[in-house]
């Protein structure tokens, strides 16, 4: 067999394999919430995961492609060690799905982000020493990592306060949920379109002024907000 036909078939395992492990963790990150309050039903969560798990890889993931293929370590550096970089890579995929699957088998926490960054680190650190790695691309990831969560946990925290003051301590929760989730429906709708539109579309070729995303964005707000206000005012 051809090396470039055995790198590409050993790639597209390694990968399946990893995507298995991702989403032994990640789709309950996203699902969990919805079968537990049985807002839809596991088959439905599954088909719901497998459609926007999917898009979101397409539109969303060329800039963490690119962080990974080249951003955490100097390609240049491998220029006369080729084949070194494609194991390294190589290696470093088939570490993070075994990671992924241990974490997960005994119920560990576990993150995919983490585990690919720390493999790359990893092999590029031993491969061709300290120098080959971007530290100060790899500081930025590190940082988002600590200021992700917290920033995280301070709009939970704003928009659950905000919840439980303007619905959940009413004196008619349910006449309050009408008035008010569409709010939120449409804030969800909105940031979710946005970030779809200004950071997906250039990657599959479609290109759009920040002017046009933002108006979209809106447009599919408005269209959620209101599709949820006639669900629930069905709700008895």
């Amino acid at each position: 067999m051809d090396h470039a036909v055995l790198y590409l078939v050993l790639t597209s395992l390694f990968g399946l394999f990893m995507a298995w492990a991702i989403g032994a963790n990640d789709v309950a990150n996203a699902m969990a919430t919805s079968i537990g309050s049985k807002a839809v039903t596991l088959k439905q969560a599954l088909i719901i995961a497998a459609i926007f798990e999917f898009s979101g890889s397409v539109l969303a993931g060329g800039a963490v492609t690119s962080t990974i293929r080249k951003g955490i370590v100097d390609p240049h550096m491998f220029t006369g060690h080729p084949t070194l970089l494609i194991y390294g890579m190589l290696a470093a995929l088939l570490a993070s799905g075994l990671w992924l699957l241990i974490a997960s088998r005994f119920g560990w926490p576990v993150s995919t982000t983490h585990s690919i960054v720390g493999a790359i680190v990893g092999f590029a650190a031993v491969g061709l020493g300290y120098d080959s790695v971007k530290w100060a691309n790899t500081a930025v990831i590190l940082f988002g990592w600590v200021l992700s969560p917290i920033v995280g946990g301070i709009l939970a925290y704003v928009i659950f306060t905000s919840v439980e003051k303007f619905i959940l301590e009413r004196k008619d929760p349910l006449a309050a949920a009408r008035r008010y989730v569409p709010l939120y429906m449409f804030l969800a709708g909105f940031t979710i379109s946005a970030v779809t539109l200004i950071e997906g579309l250039s990657h599959i070729g479609l290109h759009l002024s920040l002017t046009e995303c933002y108006s979209l964005a809106v447009a599919v707000g408005i269209v959620i907000a209101a599709i949820g206000a006639l669900l629930i005012r069905n709700i008895q």
